[in-house]
């Protein structure tokens, strides 16, 4: 890196804006979303996508609700040209859809691109030029203001003459100053006021003028300055659809667009996941569940966005990384045990209160439901995992509700093991250490039979329990009298002379998961020698011998 960085790069300004409106505006209606995976996208695949691949992913966008999609650049090469055909020719194209075509302000182009379109029903011809400073002096040697706005106009009239010679087609048009955050924003405002007067749009067919952020240079607030400036300075407003198409060169594109709309946009351009050139396009996903998450439906559907990602690595080649948003594999996973414990709380409060309630779950900004993703992934079990985390992967996968004073007993032992293994735990794995350490032990104790009587309900021991056990291989016969058959056997076991301990707790519930008739029991004794407390807990399906097994469970933990 240079010591000096300031002499190699400089810092880039935005307009003077002295009376900003968008910091304090919210974004309270739905942009109009065009989708350039098959243009933009495509053109950064190192295998840019056949016509069959090229097919599905169109199939995607249209099941997903997008109206308007740039499907090629058809001029460029034969496959762009021949998939706007294949479009066409199969009318594969549905009503209310248009499809947006890519070309150069050069004649040829131009004229192989309006061939492509044949017989569309409904086509946006997007028309660019470059515009920067740096453009200007680098990619046309040092051509002035008025020959890079001369290629904007001559390409217009030229799509506009075009456009009235081919009557079938229903033509919209939309130019682009490319490199518009790069350019001084006064040209390109007269740039496009150049073209606008050539196309001569209304309020009722305006002109889409697309201003990228084709390199991020700079932070989004002055990008969204750019478009304010744009939008208060442009002479007739509402004869112009505003559209955004910005990059993530700095990683901002989804600021950058955010507050682009704050700054006065009305359409978007972008990819699903932000596939495109360097480090990507504008990730529309991003966008619009933002948006969704606000109480603003997107008019695009992600009910099952394993679905669409599905299609997206089949189709591009790309893959989706773990934590990018809402799509990857983590988005919805805590590993860190206080995240889990506020998760837990807040799905379990959720599950009392009901669905009709807002959401509001800690660390979780969208219900994954909604998207079709599922709890199951929520909490994932490392050694930076904590009791929370455990007990809610019980609790959701085995109906095994965790009693509070359990849960950190339960959550460091898988966490040394998690530390010892070096190593994520899968949910089977914690279930099987649960069972191993706590639920239906008979070593060396095991309850084989017993019985149980009544008598007087007025004194206080009128429980009678004779229990058969086994003890370190020797059967033996257990006598004693409770309140309770818990509490009966308890005493029979300290009437055989095991009075080290005393009941300090007792918790039962069914078992939500599999069997509807399962009970589990969880009990807590008090080692009297040391104060210990030592859990354990049963299955059955009867609850009374659940309760019996788990004080069994407890018993063995203690003296082992």
């Amino acid at each position: 890196m240079e010591s000096k960085p300031s002499l190699k790069y400089r810092p880039l300004r935005g307009p003077k804006l002295t009376d900003r409106q968008w910091p304090d505006r919210y974004i309270e209606r739905v942009p109009i979303w065009c989708s350039v995976d098959l243009r933009d996208g495509n053109q950064a695949l190192s295998e840019p996508m056949d016509l069959v691949q090229k097919k599905e992913f169109f199939q995607l966008l249209l099941k997903m609700g997008f109206r308007e999609i740039e499907v090629g650049f058809p001029s460029a090469s034969q496959i762009e040209f021949d998939f706007v055909r294949l479009l066409i020719e199969e009318d594969l194209i549905p009503e209310g859809v248009t499809i947006q075509v890519l070309t150069q302000s050069k004649e040829a182009l131009i004229r192989r691109t309006f061939e492509s379109l044949s017989g569309a029903k409904n086509a946006i011809v997007h028309l660019y030029n470059s515009t920067s400073t740096l453009q200007r002096k680098v990619t046309f040697h040092n051509a002035s203001k008025e020959k890079i706005k001369g290629i904007a106009e001559e390409g217009t009239a030229l799509i506009k003459s075009l456009a009235e010679e081919n009557k079938d087609t229903c033509f919209r048009f939309q130019y682009s100053p490319e490199s518009f955050s790069d350019t001084e924003s006064a040209f390109a405002l007269e740039v496009c006021e150049a073209v606008s007067a050539i196309w001569q749009p209304s309020e009722e067919e305006p002109i889409i003028l697309n201003l990228p952020a084709t390199v991020e240079y700079f932070g989004p607030h002055l990008y969204a300055d750019q478009i304010e400036w744009f939008c208060k300075n442009l002479k007739e407003r509402r004869k112009a659809i505003i559209s955004l198409h910005t990059h993530n060169d700095r990683g901002c594109g989804t600021a950058a667009t955010e507050l682009g709309l704050l700054a006065g946009a009305d359409r978007v351009e972008g990819t699903l996941f932000g596939n495109g050139e360097r480090t990507g396009n504008l990730d529309i996903n991003i966008v619009a569940l933002n948006l969704y998450t606000h109480g603003l439906h997107p008019g695009l559907d992600y009910s099952d966005m394993p679905y669409i990602r599905s299609i997206y690595e089949r189709c591009t080649g790309m893959k989706v990384p773990e934590r990018h948003p809402y799509g990857g594999d983590l988005v919805f996973t805590a590993f860190s045990g206080s995240h889990q414990d506020a998760i837990k709380k807040g799905m379990d409060q959720r599950e009392k209160m009901g669905d009709s309630q807002l959401w509001e779950v800690p660390y979780l900004s969208i219900d994954p439901q909604d998207i079709g993703r599922n709890y199951e992934a929520i909490i994932r079990i490392n050694s930076q995992s904590g009791k929370g985390g455990v007990a809610y992967l019980l609790q959701k996968n085995y109906g095994i509700d965790l009693p509070q004073n359990l849960r950190p007993e339960v959550g460091t032992l898988i966490n040394t093991i998690a530390d010892r293994e070096k190593r994520e735990l899968l949910v089977a794995e914690i279930y099987q250490v649960f069972c191993g350490e706590f639920l239906n032990l008979k070593d060396p104790l095991s309850l084989l039979r017993y019985n149980i009587e009544e008598s007087n309900l007025d004194y206080e021991n009128s429980i009678s329990i004779e229990a058969k056990v086994h003890f370190h291989s020797k059967e033996e016969v257990l006598v004693g009298k409770g309140n309770g058959s818990i509490n009966a056997f308890v005493c029979a076991l300290r009437e055989k002379g095991w009075k080290d301990f005393v009941l300090e707790d007792y918790r039962q519930h069914a078992i939500s998961k599999g069997s509807a008739s399962a009970s589990i029991a969880y009990i807590c004794i008090k080692r009297s020698r040391d104060q210990s407390l030592i859990w354990g807990v049963a299955t059955h399906t009867n609850i009374e011998k659940a309760g019996l097994l788990a004080l069994v469970s407890a018993f063995n933990r203690a003296v082992r």
